[in-house]
């Protein structure tokens, strides 16, 4: 079934190697669902295609160095563990990605990503305000959440 509405990410060009990329992140949670070429454009040809993460569709369109990603849309990745953290983060900021504050980053195509341990949403929203603020206080020091870090 088609979502109602899908997310559309602009690549500058290689959609095939942009999929490789996120399917070696997401490995058994990334599906292909259509790949190919749309035709020449005015910047030459256009690949599309969409997949899923999670089970989450994505349009993904290569039309070359027009527009490119901000930090005013990113993905959030509700992790389990520190390993699972560790993990994201690391293969995000991998080969050209960059750690920025607070559990953000950017990958290497500068999609900026939010890898959020499920335990700093528990703190965070906890009824016991001196947890949340110690939480919230030790975040906003972090660029990778460590979650050990954020108990007192």
């Amino acid at each position: 079934m088609q979502n109602k509405i899908t997310a559309c990410l602009w690549f500058e060009k290689d959609l095939p190697q942009v999929v490789e990329y996120y399917k070696n992140i997401f490995k058994d949670n990334f599906r292909v669902v259509h790949l190919g070429d749309l035709g020449n454009g005015p910047g030459g040809e256009f690949q599309f295609g969409t997949v899923e993460i999670f089970g989450t569709r994505f349009d993904l369109l290569a039309a070359g160095p027009t527009f490119k990603f901000t930090e005013a849309v990113s993905f959030t990745i509700n992790t389990e563990d520190q390993e699972e953290t560790d993990y994201y983060w690391d293969s995000f900021v991998a080969d050209g990605g960059a750690e920025s504050q607070c559990g953000w980053c950017k990958d290497k195509y500068g999609l900026s990503w939010q890898v959020v341990p499920k335990k700093l949403t528990e703190l965070s929203t906890s009824s016991d305000k001196e947890k949340r603020d110690y939480a919230m206080q030790q975040m906003f020091q972090m660029k990778k959440i460590i979650i050990k870090d954020l108990e007192k």
